[in-house]
């Protein structure tokens, strides 16, 4: 077991971070059929770059709220929508801001294929603000990949990122890799050690230049079947991207669930 966990972590680290509005390692499950999730985001970046990179703000002192409302279309399949906002220094006034929204259909393989791992798969269409992103369409592939070894959990997401429209994107792929290892503590209570990161554009000259990594201490704690509450504080091992982030995940299920 312990061998199985170690091997996953020289694919992580041989490899800028991940979205800075949701910061999650996707595990296999989707919602149920006819079942709801809302989940509300949200983080605050203590420490992080305090200059603009073209249209894209500097990330310093930012706090995002992303909303996130989640459909079970089949017991395999389900469709998700996101509203992203943000308040940033320097931003009018005293509330938010909008910074964009993104569709997500995610589907999870069915164990009786019979597969070494659990395997389910997204793929994430953006529509993000200048202010946040140099490109003003997007997308994420998302291949999720999960195996249990009694109280222990390992995810990992091998994600391809791309610009659709926009000056930068539409040339290159993006590789950002993330990963988790969870610790069921009980039954109410998962402690784990979560990655995020990127390679920076694959296949290009520059891309040692651009990778980013930050490590993520955090915990789960479910307070029932329906509501659940993840919180993790993240800090970067190199100079590139945000340094220091506080993040959050309140999930709450509703509606008709199949039995």
């Amino acid at each position: 077991m312990l061998r199985s966990i170690l091997l996953l972590f020289p694919l992580v680290f041989c490899l800028q971070a991940q979205d800075p509005f949701e910061i999650q390692v996707y595990e296999y499950e989707t919602v149920p059929k006819g079942t709801w999730s809302l989940e509300t985001h949200t983080n605050f970046t203590f420490k992080g770059p305090k200059t603009a990179d073209g249209t894209v703000a500097p990330g310093n002192n930012q706090f995002h709220l992303t909303y996130e409302l989640t459909r079970g279309i089949t017991e395999h399949l389900e469709l998700a929508g996101y509203l992203l906002l943000a308040r940033r220094p320097g931003t009018p006034g005293s509330g938010f801001e909008y910074a964009g929204a993104h569709i997500r259909p995610r589907y999870s393989i069915p164990e009786s294929v019979g597969l070494p791992v659990k395997a389910s798969i997204s793929l994430e269409l953006g529509w993000p603000v200048k202010q946040y992103e140099t490109n003003s369409l997007t997308v994420e592939l998302r291949p999720i990949l999960e195996k249990s070894f009694g109280r222990f959990q390992l995810d990992f997401n091998p994600t391809f990122n791309k610009g659709l429209r926009g000056p930068v994107g539409p040339k290159y792929w993006e590789f950002e890799p993330s990963g988790r290892v969870g610790y069921e503590v009980t039954k109410k209570l998962d402690i784990s050690l979560e990655y995020y990161g990127a390679t920076g554009r694959v296949f290009h000259p520059d891309t040692l230049n651009e990778q980013a990594h930050i490590i993520t201490p955090g915990a789960d704690i479910k307070f029932s079947e329906s509501v659940g509450l993840n919180i993790g504080f993240g800090f970067a091992t190199t100079s590139a991207g945000n340094q220091l982030v506080l993040k959050t995940r309140l999930s709450y299920e509703f509606g008709k669930k199949k039995t």
